[in-house]
């Protein structure tokens, strides 16, 4: 029987998804694992490193099984990004909970960096403002803060960094990661992509002994849980492959846990941007692509505490139905910042609000207010881009949502395409990992992905004035 089938393995915050694809990229067979996040303070999310592994170990082992280990040609694995494990060179045991990637507990760090006037130079060289988003701090955070971690660095036991290097060290031949995922670790240069920056390095008091090798995004990377390995990347821009977003000015959204817009840059790094970020897609054959990113960190936990927060619906599902049985939001508006507000506006210290309530106000105004709120920060981003992209192609479970995809539409003007397979993420992963193998070639990704059902605006002057309302109330309620 001949290899055929290609796994992408994307590895996300609350669970890891396993999916077979042929040679045509059409899904054969996906397996599921949660994983459990913890909120011990406010402010702060963190989860059991090791678990991860297993969600791995599982779901990619439940695929085989249903394929076929014989016909596997090439793994994929993407990573959620920014989120930092900590572990001992020796057991390979994690030191300390990894620090989730909305966690803000290093805000102090980052603070004590601004005031040092290191601030402007770390976003001179890396591209990226100095936030508790990205790794560096969080890594920082570790060692001043966590007695395992600290006696680990002063033995030279200790190695820190994102969750592909970990699951490499534990399920591979070693850590490794790269340029797309080390960049969300404003730890690399966005202009010299591929090794960490050394003055990076000492602004942000990280040692170069404690990380992992930077390769390519694609090539032979040994095994993965005993299959072949042959593609990494971050898991937003395994998104923007998976969706076929491979010529310049092309852009994608993925909704789930949060919401992130990447548009294809070309093989220049971008530069004069505000509020947007310029990044790594990935790095093929030494060759560097760029992207364009804005996070919108509240998306899906919008929907979940809707749910297990205020307990006003019952369901995720529910919520479209809601918001189409009334007219409007009734006045009601909602700044969807439970992790702070990330692009374009950056104020991490921002937090959730409703305003406009009334004694008429229903749970399905709230409701229709909030899923308002995500496609009107999906347009902040979207305004803020050099050059507004012609369609938006879309993926991640919010997109089930027809409410919400149709009032997308009309707030940003243009067509929504949602992807045709559900899970472009590990799609891309997998893709990347056929490109990696020799099997696929770009053009060809270009050709296979994309082609999904499209949304057209159908009410654009109205929805062009409620985000300019909403706007307005943004612009006050994120500074209270």
């Amino acid at each position: 029987m001949s290899r055929d089938v290609l796994i992408g393995i994307d590895q996300g915050t609350s669970g890891t998804r396993s999916v077979a694809f042929d040679l045509r990229l059409r899904p054969l067979a996906d397996a599921y694992r949660p994983a459990e996040v913890s909120h011990p303070q406010p402010g702060w999310i963190e989860k059991d490193a090791g678990e991860t592994v297993r969600t791995v170990e599982e779901s990619l082992g439940e695929v085989v099984t249903a394929v076929g280990a014989d016909r596997i040609a090439a793994v994929g694995l993407d990573n959620e990004g920014e989120t930092v494990v900590a572990w001992d060179a020796e057991s390979l045991e994690p030191l300390a909970p990894a620090v989730v990637w909305g966690c803000r507990r290093s805000q102090p760090i980052v603070d004590r960096l601004a005031a040092s006037g290191g601030g402007a130079e770390v976003e001179r060289i890396s591209g990226l403002p100095l936030d508790p988003y990205f790794s560096a701090t969080k890594i920082r955070w570790l060692v001043e803060n966590v007695l395992q971690v600290a006696t680990a660095a002063d033995e030279g036991r200790l190695r820190a960094g994102t969750l592909d290097a970990y699951l490499s060290a534990r399920l591979g031949g070693g850590a490794r990661t790269e340029p797309s995922t080390a960049g969300r670790t404003q730890l690399q240069a966005l202009r010299r992509p591929g090794s960490w920056d050394p003055d990076l390095l000492r602004l942000h008091g990280v040692d170069e002994a404690w990380l992992p090798p930077i390769g390519d995004s694609a090539g032979g990377f040994g095994d993965l849980a005993g299959q072949p390995l042959h593609g990494l990347l971050v898991d937003q821009t395994a998104s923007l492959a998976g969706h076929g977003c491979l010529a310049e000015g092309m852009a994608k959204a993925t909704y789930g846990t949060g919401i992130f817009l990447l548009q294809n840059a070309g093989e220049r790094a971008p530069s004069g941007l505000e509020g947007v970020l310029p990044i790594v897609a990935w790095t093929l054959a030494g060759r560097t692509t760029y992207a364009i990113d804005g996070g919108v960190f509240s998306a899906g936990t919008v929907i979940a505490w809707l749910r297990d927060g205020i307990g006003i619906i019952q369901t995720p599902a529910e919520t479209a139905a809601l918001a189409e049985s009334v007219p409007d939001a009734g006045g009601v508006r909602f700044l969807p910042a439970l992790a702070g507000l990330g692009a374009p506006w950056w104020r991490s210290d921002a937090r959730a609000a409703f305003a406009g309530i009334t004694s008429g106000t229903t749970r399905a105004h709230m409701v229709r207010a909030a899923l308002d709120s995500l496609a009107f920060r999906v347009r902040d981003i979207v305004e803020a881009l050099p050059a507004k992209p012609p369609s938006l192609r879309v993926d991640g479970g919010l997109t089930a949502n027809a409410y919400l995809v149709q009032r997308q539409a009309d707030v940003l003007g243009v067509p929504v395409e949602i992807a045709p397979v559900a899970e472009a993420t590990a799609l891309g992963a997998a893709a990347m990992a056929g490109v990696g193998a020799g099997l696929l070639d770009l053009d060809q990704l270009a050709e296979l992905a994309g082609g999904g059902r499209v949304v057209e605006p159908r009410n654009v002057e109205r929805a062009d004035a409620d985000y300019r309302e909403w706007h307005a109330f943004a612009e006050l309620a994120s500074q209270l």
